[in-house]
């Protein structure tokens, strides 16, 4: 350990489920273990799974209290004896929990370093959603050069990623996206067409921008009626990427759509136990992608940290685009 170990450090604190019972609190400053990192947190990012955790609606439920949060980036305070990483290095990653503290534990296997060139909060965008992107279109399913790519939920987090990425694979997207602001904001980060999927039939459209072909991939963190609609769209074996349920809503997936189409709907799942050996590849990836200057997160909306149920609501709403970031200020830290 080193003397930049606090003592103490701020944390929301879930003690009860729901947005509107978490608490600041001053707690303990996590140990590292051997295999871990301490990690000074300077940027976090939401998910929609933080919210679903906090009301008891997530797969993973730590114990009662808990600090909430997944995705951070930051700088190493201290490392475990069987960490590559030293006190000093700026890095960025998932943990299961405990990211909306001032200082977070992270696995040293789930830690990345961050480019020199690239900003803290970009940088607290990557560890989920530019994963989960990639994992979804080069290793549950191979995107091909000139396939069409339809993307749901196109200007949040997992879609503006999955935008970038297909394009960058050589896929002409099609962003189904919530209004003319988000849907010119995929467009700026390599959609080739975007149409607004709060209309009716809006599956017409998108067969329409392909020609008659449709989707040879739907890439849906939405569910609900949106993927029934979008399935209508899905070409001859197409690939539908079940990512999530930010409706809300677990759809009911009409299988004779699958059977007519030859088609195929394929879960998007991962974790860094049983995927070492594939998140490695990823990773690998989305670093020569970066350094390409092929895909850049966009941060569409920043909070201070003592504004986290404001941003979970933003979230929620449906009111941000890209990713949303919580932000530590110094001079609050003591």
């Amino acid at each position: 350990m080193t003397s930049n170990v606090p003592k103490t450090v701020r944390a929301w604190l879930s003690g009860d489920p729901g947005v509107a019972e978490l608490v600041i609190s001053r707690r303990p400053c996590p140990q590292p273990a051997e295999d871990e990192l301490l990690i000074r947190v300077d940027a976090a990012a939401l998910n929609f799974s933080d919210a679903l955790m906090i009301n008891d609606r997530y797969q993973i439920r730590p114990p009662r209290p808990f600090v909430p949060g997944q995705e951070i980036a930051g700088t190493v305070v201290a490392a475990g004896k069987a960490c590559t990483f030293s006190p000093g290095e700026r890095v960025a990653g998932k943990v299961y929990w405990g990211g909306f503290s001032d200082h977070a534990v992270m696995r040293g296997d789930m830690a990345i370093r961050i480019p020199e060139d690239l900003g803290t909060a970009a940088a607290a965008a990557l560890p989920v959603v530019y994963t989960t992107a990639m994992v979804a279109l080069t290793e549950s399913t191979q995107v091909k050069s000139g396939e069409t790519v339809l993307v749901l939920a196109a200007a949040g987090g997992v879609g503006l990623a999955a935008v970038q990425i297909a394009h960058a694979l050589g896929a002409r997207v099609i962003a189904a996206a919530g209004g003319a602001d988000k849907a010119r904001l995929a467009c700026s980060h390599g959609a080739a067409v975007a149409i607004d999927y709060s209309q009716a039939n809006w599956s017409d459209e998108v067969k329409a921008a392909s020609g008659g072909h449709g989707a040879d991939i739907i890439v849906d963190s939405v569910g609900g009626q949106a993927t029934k609609e979008a399935l209508r769209a899905l070409a001859w074996e197409g690939r539908l990427l079940v990512v999530g349920f930010s409706s809300g809503e677990i759809p009911a997936i009409p299988a004779n759509r699958l059977l007519l189409r030859r088609a195929s709907a394929i879960g998007i799942y991962w974790n860094h136990d049983r995927d070492a050996e594939m998140l490695g590849r990823v990773s690998q990836r989305l670093t020569g992608l970066l350094e390409a200057r092929a895909i850049l997160p966009h941060i569409g909306n920043t909070f201070a940290f003592s504004q986290l149920p404001q941003a979970l609501a933003a979230l929620a709403e449906r009111r941000t685009t890209g990713k949303v970031i919580l932000t530590f200020a110094d001079e609050d830290r003591a």
